[in-house]
């Protein structure tokens, strides 16, 4: 037997179990130096206490065969091994011979265990990533004492600014950001917190609220007060600024991936609003439309299922059109009609917005071309197209309107570039520089919803504007509102001085445009006109206005 069992490379034993007894009958070489060579031999083999019950189960379940692994402490650490037992054929006397077998997988299991830990930590930082946050997670809520009615938080915490660290000092300076802010995040937690780093620059907090939303507004304000103090990054002072989102369980047995979630949301929230923000119900209802709303105009841009709506500006004091803005409309087969303000919004903030205002200035002077030709020459009117910020920052919108007028045929004083006051206070040198290049174009450049941002005369001196436009919050209430009254005898006075055209937006009412009229405003956009309408309808509402004029 002892041949045999030296034929065997791995460490081998064979045992005999009898009466209930487990005995040691002979073992190979690699067995002994494994397991017996350091006991005494009178001794209880090491083996005994680990292994017993499970061969004697099998040996008298009847199964020929059990597979198992067997941890011991070794001199370097824990030490693993992959166990067989095989039941040979009885023997005369009722006793049952045993061939077992252990193969040391030791370095298997610290190969696995340093895997497991680079996947589920983060490179930069050493703490969990998003997957290990959320084994962190589970083991805390499974195996640490909780007190009863206590419930856990999720703290979502942003970096602000992180970009323009890379983008200014290179991505080693960011790294070295992250690094201490991880530091000083972790030097403020709590006994049973766990902090990790979920995203490019941004961490979370696991903590357990024994007094529910008290506990999580003091953590936030541990949080905020460790990155008040600027870093130092090379020669530099670099104050790190955050956005805070807050989510709390209702119970120890919600889902922590979606509270996780919806601290998410509510940081979004926070970027925004500057505060610190508690998730409310729907945020996440509210996220997951966004969501939708991203792919579903991903798909309507590229298979073109948007469409232009066309709203008439009227000369105030003669009646005429003298053009029509062009504003974005989209009804989709799955969520219905879509809002501009909720889908634009959505495209600003996925970068959709790009490929967006280049469908609408190609369509709108497109449009105009399809009116030429239904009219036998160029009609008197123009379009406004609306550009976003975030598309002036990241298009080249100078040649997107070059390709627009040859692409249609158009000349440039038919196509209006509306803009708002926020477009020019981003960059104002990037902003003069698009706007003198729509104006090599012959293109006018109208301003949007003027005196709701932060233009000064300056600004309006220097640059090429030439149409102002009032924005609807102070039309609207005019009449019953002197000071709104007096904001826009001002704007028309500003706008006289500088020679520049006024178009007043929110003209709903009959006495809202006779009031705009005596002032002095030149043109009017609104309801009471007209409301925006498909371009084969608009093309119809020229054409009976520009007859009932001419006649």
């Amino acid at each position: 037997m002892e041949h045999w069992l030296e034929a065997m490379p791995q460490a081998a034993a064979m045992l005999c179990y009898k009466d209930s007894n487990l005995s040691l009958v002979a073992v190979n070489q690699p067995f002994y130096k494994t397991f017996l060579a350091a006991f005494d031999p009178e001794d209880e083999p090491p083996y005994y206490d680990d292994w017993r019950k499970r061969i004697i189960d099998m040996a008298l379940s009847g199964n020929n065969s059990s597979l198992f692994e067997l941890r011991r402490d070794g001199p370097l650490g824990p030490e693993y091994f992959c166990c067989t037992a095989g039941l040979l054929p009885s023997m005369d006397d009722g006793a049952n011979l045993i061939l077992f077998t252990a193969l040391d997988r030791t370095s298997d299991r610290v190969t696995e265990k340093n895997l497991r830990r680079e996947l589920l930590s983060d490179g930069l930082t050493a703490l969990p990533n998003r997957t290990g946050f959320g084994e962190e997670i589970d083991d805390r809520l499974q195996n640490a004492p909780w007190p009863e009615n206590a419930q856990f938080g999720i703290i979502a915490i942003d970096l602000s600014r992180f970009s323009r660290v890379n983008e200014s000092l290179g991505p080693l300076a960011g790294d070295e950001l992250l690094i201490t802010v991880a530091k000083r995040l972790k030097s403020n937690l709590r006994q049973g917190d766990v902090l990790a780093r979920i995203g490019g620059n941004d961490f979370a907090i696991f903590a357990r609220l024994n007094n529910g939303l008290s506990d999580c507004l003091h953590i936030v304000q541990r949080v905020r007060d460790s990155l008040s103090s600027p870093i130092r990054l090379s020669d530099l002072q670099i104050r790190v600024d955050c956005a805070v989102g807050c989510a709390l369980s209702t119970s120890l047995g919600d889902d922590p991936d979606d509270v996780v979630r919806k601290a998410q949301a509510a940081v979004k929230i926070a970027k925004r609003s500057g505060k610190v923000e508690i998730y409310r119900n729907g945020v996440l209802k509210e996220a997951q439309r966004r969501f939708s709303i991203e792919s579903r105009l991903r798909t309507a841009l590229s298979q073109g299922e948007l469409t232009l709506a066309y709203q008439p500006l009227i000369h105030l004091q003669t009646g005429e059109i003298t053009g029509f803005e062009a504003l974005a409309r989209w009804n989709d087969p799955d969520l219905g009609h879509v809002s501009p303000v909720e889908f634009i919004a959505v495209a600003e903030e996925s970068g959709l917005i790009t490929p967006l205002g280049r469908w609408a200035a190609y369509e709108a002077a497109q449009a105009l071309s399809r009116w030429d030709g239904k009219f036998g020459q160029p009609v008197p009117v123009g379009v406004n197209v609306n550009l976003s910020p975030i598309q002036m920052a990241r298009d080249d919108v100078a040649s997107m309107f070059e390709e627009a007028l040859r692409y249609s045929g158009i000349s440039g004083n038919r196509l209006t570039a509306e803009l708002t006051e926020s477009a020019i206070i981003v960059d104002p040198d990037k902003a003069r520089k698009l706007l003198v290049a729509l104006k090599d174009l012959q293109m006018p450049i109208a301003m949007d919803d003027f005196g709701t941002g932060y233009s000064n005369l300056a600004s309006l001196h220097s640059l090429p504007i030439d149409i102002l436009k009032i924005d609807r919050s102070f039309v609207s209430g005019m009449l019953e509102d002197k000071d709104k009254q007096a904001i826009v005898r001002t704007i028309l006075s500003l706008a006289d001085s500088l020679n520049l055209h006024v178009t007043a937006e929110g003209v709903e009412t009959q006495e809202l445009a006779h009031a705009l009229q005596s002032m002095g405003c030149g043109n009017g956009q609104g309801f009471y006109f007209a409301r925006p309408m498909p371009e084969n309808d608009a093309f119809d509402y020229w054409r009976a206005r520009w007859n009932f004029e001419t006649v």
